[in-house]
C-alpha cells in the first residue's frame, strides 16, 4: 500500500486500518538510492558496532541493537526528520509529535535472536509516559522474511491496552498467558518487507521476531516518536518533549553521499 509522497500524507483508509490493526504498512516509501546509503552507511558504522548492546532470548540466543536520542547530520537524523515518516504519525498520532530516539536492530545470519512477545508502551510506560499516545516507524534496511525473522503483529491487539511486562530472558516481555489468550481471537501478521518498504505502529500493538535462522542479515531502522501533548519523564534515550524540525526529502540523499565520501578516508564519525 502507497501514500501520497508528494504530500506526504495518509489517505483515510489508510489511518482506518491503522487505527483498526495498531499497524500499517507502506511499500517504497524510501527509494533504491536511499535505502542503498543506509545499508551501506550503517553496516561501516563503528559507532553502531561498537555501541550495539546484546539481549538475550528465553532460548539463550541473542539479539543486538544500537539506540540513542541524538540528532545530527547523520543519515539516520535525516531519515528521523523526514516529512515521509512525521507527517503520517502526526496525523495517526492527531497532532504534533517529536523524536523519542531511534534505533538499528542487527538481526545477523544464524545468530540473530528473537524478541520475545511485548508492547514498547510496556517499556515506555515505566518511563514515565503518560498516555499510549506514541508510535514507531520501521524501516527494512535488509530485506526481511519468514525465515530471517521479519517482524510478527497480532493485529488489533492494541485495542487490549497496556499489558503487564516481567523479564523474559535479559529482555522484558508480555505477560504470555495474556498474549496466549488474545491468540485465540487476534491473527498474527508476519510483516516481509524489501528494503525501503515502512511499518507504522501503534506503542500498544503487541509484536515480536524470531531468531534469524537463515543465511541473510535482517537489519532495520526503528524511529519513535512521542506525541507532544503526552507527558513524559526526560531520561536518557527516552527524552521530554522537544520541537522537531521537519527536512526536505532531499536531505536524506545530500547527508548520505557525504557520509559515503568519509567512510574511504576516515572512520566514520556522528557531527
Amino acid at each position: 500500500m502507497s501514500m501520497n509522497r508528494r504530500e506526504s500524507k495518509l489517505t483515510k483508509k489508510q489511518v482506518e486500518q491503522f487505527n483498526r490493526d495498531g499497524f500499517l504498512m507502506v511499500e517504497e516509501l524510501f527509494d533504491a538510492e536511499e535505502m542503498d546509503l543506509l545499508i551501506r552507511i550503517a553496516k561501516a558504522d563503528r559507532q553502531v558496532a561498537e555501541q550495539a548492546y546484546e539481549r538475550l532470548d528465553l532460548s539463550g540466543h541473542r539479539s543486538k541493537l544500537w539506540i540513542t536520542s541524538a540528532l545530527g547530520e547523520d543519515i539516520y537524523s535525516a531519515f528521523v526528520h523526514c516529512p515521509r515518516i512525521v507527517n503520517p504519525l502526526e496525523q495517526l498520532l492527531e497532532g504534533e509529535v517529536y523524536h523519542y530516539h531511534h534505533k538499528v536492530m542487527l538481526k545477523e545470519p544464524f545468530v540473530g535472536g528473537a524478541w520475545e512477545w511485548h508492547q514498547d508502551y510496556g517499556y515506555w510506560y515505566s518511563n514515565g509516559c503518560l498516555f499510549p499516545h506514541m508510535a514507531s516507524c520501521l524501516i527494512a534496511i535488509d530485506r526481511a522474511t519468514t525465515e530471517n525473522g521479519c517482524l510478527q503483529v497480532i493485529k488489533g491487539s492494541h485495542h487490549m491496552g497496556r499489558i503487564n511486562h516481567a523479564k523474559a530472558g535479559d529482555q522484558t516481555g508480555a505477560d504470555i498467558e495474556r498474549v496466549n489468550d488474545a491468540l485465540k481471537y487476534l491473527e498474527i501478521a508476519h510483516c516481509e518487507m524489501l528494503p525501503g518498504t515502512a511499518l507504522f505502529f501503534h506503542c500498544n500493538v503487541l509484536h515480536r521476531s524470531d531468531a534469524n535462522r537463515s543465511p541473510k542479515p535482517r537489519w532495520s531502522l526503528i524511529c519513535s516518536y512521542n506525541a507532544a501533548r503526552n507527558p513524559c519523564r526526560d531520561k536518557p534515550n527516552h527524552p521530554s518533549y522537544h520541537q522537531l524540525e521537519k527536512w526536505p526529502d532531499s536531505r536524506i540523499k545530500e547527508i548520505g553521499r557525504r557520509q559515503l565520501e568519509l567512510i574511504a578516508t576516515e572512520p566514520l564519525r556522528r557531527f
